[in-house]
């Protein structure tokens, strides 16, 4: 076989690389711009789509297993090496191959029964049935003709394949016009099988300049099962992966509390580290709003900035708002800036407007900006807090105190041996209209000494408190001063056992912590920011019961606890389990205003267990019984199980005396390979009430994914509630159309996929 190395064939592929292209363009038809990539990215990542249910791609038939692997770099190096069973020339000049002609340069390959060539005018002609690979695309055409200098190329009947970001399409004919700019004439894509397409784009012509990273597209359609049902004459969009402004795909749904509504947003690429987002949106029972949001990424800080407007909401009159805005940004080595501002017109925005319990059930909205600072054996904060109180059903006098400003720092310095110096510090102004105010200092040294040894460990600490008010009006200052001790230790036992014909490694951990802090009277002491702390685990380890620094315990207090462990031998856990209770030996005095003094000998005993011997199910149990009162204060109870593949079933118990008592069950359950149900029901027993109960289907195809959820859910604090019916349909690799339900449902089933 003729193997002819010197036919100056460079540039012979051009054409087919640029048809690469196509991915970029046409998977931008539907969205109009990568709006979502993260700022200051040069391309976007695509979302995970799962083409499982896909066949084997007919073009795949003439598909090279074996090719090296370039980029376009090293790729541009390497000299084309072309292998054909005949090659002849009459005159120097004008060259024929034919007989399986491969023209190799890299990963790229192309046949061709024959190629015609002329050395002078560069001119070819592959023709017979052309077929192009590289470790991207696979590309069949009847016949490409052009010429190398300068870069211009036909192409007829083109059949493409992109192999690392599925997609395929045709186009009637495909053009080179120069190096940057080539044009496509009746093109198509679509992530579908090539012989079952169930959705595709189609153009009439598509023109692509790789200089400007700019496409536009004439007369464009997208089809579902061959009807058309989306029409644009003319869109720009980009070709290499950069985010340009344009439409991105409408979401659309409705609910008992506001109506159906429709959300068309519009993307603006402002610059390369900046952009923002328009979303026009309108409620039918309550009229236009404007949602938005501003990003940026500079220099001195990253931040965005999120807002709805209505200008006058028909059911609630007047106007409604929220606005949110984040920002960080680096001041001098060390120090940084942080906000977190959150805003709403009034207290039922969220029972009006969310579209969750959890959304709704949100009682305070918080606000704060700091400098914060941090090296190595220290870190400091100083900035501001604020609160919104957004529950109706809340007077005005539970909205927690501003603390306009607050200062915090905290040392940890290593001394000689085991020894470590530490500092925790809090300097606050409590402010709050129409309470007491006024300013706190809070200082707590200590020095601690944690030794530890293989199987052992000693953490001692004695620290001392001091504590002083400076109040406004005629409340005096007044201060509190007391030692802190503590001692945690504890044991670490481990052998080798055998369980289920796997080998394990199991820990037997029993542990002490002993605290000791001599009584004071804090009646006289204002209450600004403390509460209880939730009674859990880590509880049984604190030197506190309560939040803030208005209440210091006294105790004379053991906690004893045991724990045990399976560690299989990759180093995964796979059971843990534990109980553990606090000894009380003196009478707990210090409490809360209205609280009486607690004579108990000990706390509830707390236990807990997570198994998750295999990887199908899952099971933890917290359980809590006070001995006191002999009942059980807290429990809860959640199993879960994986099951074919992407199913999940998830059971749930939660209780707590006198807060709560729900049952919560979910699960996305396949019945077939494209068709699945999904559910959930919430059910508080304390109210004897659902609190959200919703069931619908998937269908998953190849390239299609259609979801349906009719849904009733609690909308506000007092217990009312309204319906709602969810549906997308999802274009795998563009993006989807409807509600979003796909997000809902991965928040609302735990280990939805």
């Amino acid at each position: 076989m003729p193997c002819l190395r010197s036919l100056p064939h460079r540039r012979l592929l051009v054409l087919a690389l640029s048809l690469a292209l196509l991915d970029a363009s046409a998977a931008a038809l539907a969205q109009g711009a990568n709006a979502l990539c993260p700022l200051g990215a040069n391309d976007c990542a695509r979302p995970r789509y799962d083409y499982s249910q896909c066949r084997r791609n007919d073009l795949l038939d003439f598909y090279v297993p074996g090719l090296p692997v370039a980029d376009r770099a090293t790729r541009a190096k390497l000299p084309v090496q072309i292998h054909a069973a005949a090659a002849s020339s009459s005159d120097g000049e004008h060259y024929q191959l034919s007989g399986h002609v491969h023209l190799a340069r890299g990963d790229q390959l192309l046949q061709a029964p024959s190629v015609d060539y002329t050395r002078g005018t560069t001119a070819y002609d592959a023709h017979g049935g052309v077929t192009y690979q590289d470790q991207g695309l696979l590309l069949s055409a009847d016949s490409i003709r052009g010429t190398t200098t300068p870069e211009r190329a036909d192409a007829r009947h083109v059949r493409y394949q992109l192999l690392q970001a599925r997609g395929n399409g045709r186009a009637r004919s495909a053009q080179i016009l120069d190096s940057e700019r080539s044009r496509y004439q009746g093109a198509t894509y679509s992530t579908c099988d090539p012989q079952s397409r169930l959705w595709d784009f189609a153009g009439s012509r598509f023109d692509i300049n790789r200089a400007t990273g700019i496409g536009t597209a004439h007369d464009v359609t997208m089809r579902f099962m061959g009807v058309p049902f989306l029409w644009l004459p003319w869109l720009r969009f980009p070709v290499n992966g950069q985010r340009m402004s344009g439409f991105l795909a409408p979401s659309f749904g409705g609910s008992g509390n506001s109506g159906s509504y429709l959300r068309l947003p519009y993307y603006l690429n402002l610059a390369p580290n900046y952009d923002a987002t328009l979303e026009p949106a309108f409620y039918s029972l309550r009229g236009p709003m404007l949602g938005g949001q501003f990003r940026y990424l500079l220099g001195i800080g990253t931040g965005a900035l999120n807002f709805n407007y209505m200008p006058h909401d028909k059911i609630h009159g007047g106007k409604r708002w929220m606005l949110q805005y984040q920002d960080s940004t680096p001041l001098v080595p060390g120090w940084s800036f942080n906000a977190n501002i959150n805003r709403v017109s009034d207290n039922t925005y969220f029972e009006d407007f969310g579209n969750s319990l959890t959304m709704a059930a949100t009682s305070l909205l918080g606000s704060s900006a700091y400098i914060n600072g941090g090296g190595q054996w220290w870190n400091a904060a100083f900035g501001v807090d604020t609160y919104q109180l957004t529950d109706p059903t809340l007077p005005q006098g539970v909205q927690p105190y501003s603390r306009l400003p607050r200062g915090v720092l905290n040392l940890d310095i290593p001394l000689s041996g085991p020894f470590i110096f530490g500092l925790r510090s809090e300097a606050v102004a409590f402010r709050k209209h129409g309470a007491l105010e006024g300013d706190r200092l809070d200082l707590y040294p200590y020095l601690e000494a944690p030794l530890q040894g293989a199987a052992w460990f000693l953490r001692p600490r004695l620290g001392f408190r001091y504590t002083q008010y400076w109040l406004q009006g005629n409340n005096g200052d007044p201060s509190r001063a007391l030692p802190i001790a503590q001692i945690d230790s504890g044991l670490i036992f481990d052998r080798q056992v055998s369980l289920f014909g796997n080998s394990y490694t199991q820990t037997l951990e029993p542990r002490a912590y002993y605290l000791y802090v001599p009584y004071r009277n804090q009646n006289n002491l204002p209450i600004f920011d403390t509460q209880p702390l939730t009674f859990d685990w880590w509880s049984l380890f604190s030197s506190n019961q309560y939040t803030g620094a208005d209440r210091q315990v006294n105790a004379n207090n053991l906690t004893l606890a045991l724990s045990t462990r399976l560690i299989d031998s990759s180093g995964i856990e796979r059971f843990s389990a534990g109980i553990g209770q606090i000894r009380y030996f003196t009478p707990q005095r210090v409490q809360l205003p209205g609280y009486p003094t607690l004579y108990e000998a000990g706390s509830a005993y707390v236990g807990m267990v997570s198994v998750g011997l295999t990887r199908d199910w899952k099971l933890d149990l917290t359980q809590q019984y006070d001995p006191n009162l002999h009942r059980t204060t807290v429990s809860t109870f959640q199993i879960q199980h994986q099951l074919n593949g992407d199913g999940v079933v998830n059971l749930a118990y939660r209780y707590q005396r006198g807060l709560l008592d729900q049952y919560d069950i979910s699960a996305l359950w396949p019945v077939s390979p494209s068709w699945s149900l999904v559910g959930r029901w919430n059910y508080s027993v304390a109210d004897h009430k659902t609190l959200e109960a919703f069931g619908g289907v998937e269908w998953d195809s190849c390239c299609i994914a259609v979801r349906g959820v009719l849904r009733r859910y609690v909308t506000d604090s007092q217990g009312n509630s309204t319906n709602a019916v969810m549906f997308e349909v999802e274009f795998k690799g563009i993006g989807g159309l409807g509600s979003r339900t796909g997000s809902f449902l991965s928040h609302a089933i735990l280990g939805y996929q």
